[in-house]
């Protein structure tokens, strides 16, 4: 009987017993088991992890069903089309598949499906590193079976796949997405033959759905330096065919010996540099597409020389359309990022110049509860390698946060609504629904926000009182003082 990886390892308690429940109802069964994919991988590299993957020699969904049942969990997620089941016992999930061997046509990833041995499940396995298997047998309970040598590669750090690459990757285009994910999540090297194919077979990726594409580049984006993928990505010429958009940011052009920087790279530093201080998955894409719109908006002049006028806005605009054709949500997330793709320059122009309150009060207005992301997505910015400048940078911005802080205090701008609703001064003006509601209220807001009247219910009736009285309106007579 050989070693037992699970006890030379560190893994919980709870985790343990779970596994050693599930071996006795196989083994009681006579089913024959294996922990695979990602728990091995992860065990061996001491990493934590809350799933367990379970093949079975057999019908997976029947394993699933006999080892709830003597766990006494009610709820087991059956998959029929895919030969899948699962539950979850302690917070930890399982799922359970029959062994199986594939085979695919050259036009579509959907493989024609057979049982197989758990030789045929390694073989179908997308990399070496999670190609391993840990039996669950009594007979050899915990012993590692790594017919590729995954645990030498994880040793190396590589990435390489079970089989031929050239036939991993066309079997399954989405494992060129998953080999540069997993790459930059643990900080290894794609082996060169397998990078080599992934860049020969690129435009395979084209038959993968959007959203298991974003799937896998969300994982890229959360990683701890997400700009090892977004380089593999632009490297390997993937990131062209599905975000052409960022690709395109890429390139340094010379006029009259002056140049502009790398937008693509800068774009990646900035990512970075967000990624190390949030985990928010959308502050993130912001970074990714706060200068998205620059080689759109690209000017040379000779007394300014390059210019990007109005990127921001033509990059908010464009935000909506990403995210519909990476099947992205569109929901508050994407106003999101818009919002911060939109404002991203505001508060970096407010620390090059005395910023008056009145400047202050807009970016609380339109920041609203976004303004400290939008705060750090502008401090993440900055990626100067003048030290010097860096550090000017980042003194300018903590004053301008002490500004903020006093004027929203002293205002209450921040997620402002108006005193006077459009109610209000239908009822003042003795008026129905009409255009000069919408310009009184705009006006009042502008009032407020450049400080011309202060920010409570009776300032803004009176101001709005001469307002409408300015546009013609009059305020209806009141009974009792009728003319004779």
């Amino acid at each position: 009987m050989g070693k037992s990886v699970l006890s030379e390892n560190k893994i919980p308690k709870s985790i343990l017993e779970l596994i050693e429940k599930i071996s006795s109802v196989l083994n009681e069964n006579n089913i024959e088991g294996y922990l695979v994919g990602g728990f091995v991988r992860d065990l061996l590299l001491g990493r934590p992890t809350k799933d367990l993957d379970v093949v079975v020699i057999g019908s997976g969904i029947n394993a699933a069903q006999l080892c709830a049942k003597h766990l006494g969990i009610k709820n087991v997620s059956v998959f029929k089309r895919f030969g899948t089941a699962m539950f979850v016992a302690s917070e930890i999930d399982v799922e359970f598949v029959g062994a199986r061997k594939e085979s695919y046509t050259e036009d579509s990833r959907k493989p024609f499906v057979e049982d197989g041995t758990l030789e045929d499940d390694q073989n179908r396995r997308d990399f070496t590193i999670n190609a391993m298997a840990i039996s669950l047998s009594n007979n050899n309970f915990g012993k590692l079976i790594d017919p590729f040598d995954g645990q030498n590669d994880l040793q190396n750090k590589t990435i390489k796949t079970p089989l031929e690459p050239e036939i991993t990757y066309s079997d399954d285009p989405l494992r060129m997405m998953r080999a540069i994910r997993f790459a930059t999540q643990l900080g290894f090297d794609i082996e060169k033959n397998s990078l080599q194919a992934i860049k020969e077979q690129r435009e395979r990726i084209k038959i993968i759905s959007e959203e298991r594409i974003s799937d896998e580049l969300n994982k890229i984006i959360l990683a701890d330096k997400p700009s090892i993928g977004f380089k593999l990505l632009f490297d390997t010429g993937l990131l062209e065919i599905f975000f052409p958009e960022l690709h395109n940011l890429q390139g340094v052009e010379e006029r009259n010996k002056m140049f502009h920087k790398d937008n693509f790279y800068h774009t990646l530093q900035v990512l970075d540099n967000v990624a190390n201080k949030s985990d928010n998955l959308w502050l993130r894409w912001a970074a990714i597409l706060h200068d998205i719109a620059k080689p759109a908006t690209k000017k040379f002049s000779n007394d300014l020389g390059w210019t990007f006028h109005g990127h921001e806005d033509l990059g908010s605009r464009w935000v909506p359309g990403i995210f519909t054709r990476l099947k992205l949500p569109l929901d508050n997330k994407m106003k999101y990022v818009k919002k911060l793709v939109a404002l991203h320059l505001r508060p970096i122009a407010l620390t090059k110049e005395i910023a008056t309150d009145s400047a202050i009060r807009r970016l609380l207005f339109e920041a609203g509860d976004d303004l400290e992301d939008l705060m750090l997505l502008c401090e993440c910015d900055i990626t100067s390698k003048n030290k010097q400048k860096v550090r000017t940078y980042l003194e300018r911005f903590s004053q301008l946060r002490i500004r903020i802080k006093d004027v929203e205090e002293r205002d209450r701008i921040r997620n402002w609504q108006s005193p006077i609703t459009g109610e209000k001064i239908m009822e003042a003006f003795g008026i129905g629904p009409c255009k000069a509601i919408g310009d009184i209220k705009t006006a009042i807001k502008d009032a407020i926000l450049d400080g011309e009247i202060p920010n409570n219910y009776n300032d803004a009736y009176n101001f709005m009182l001469v307002i409408g009285k300015k546009m013609g309106l009059k305020e209806p007579v009141k009974p009792g003082n009728e003319s004779n």
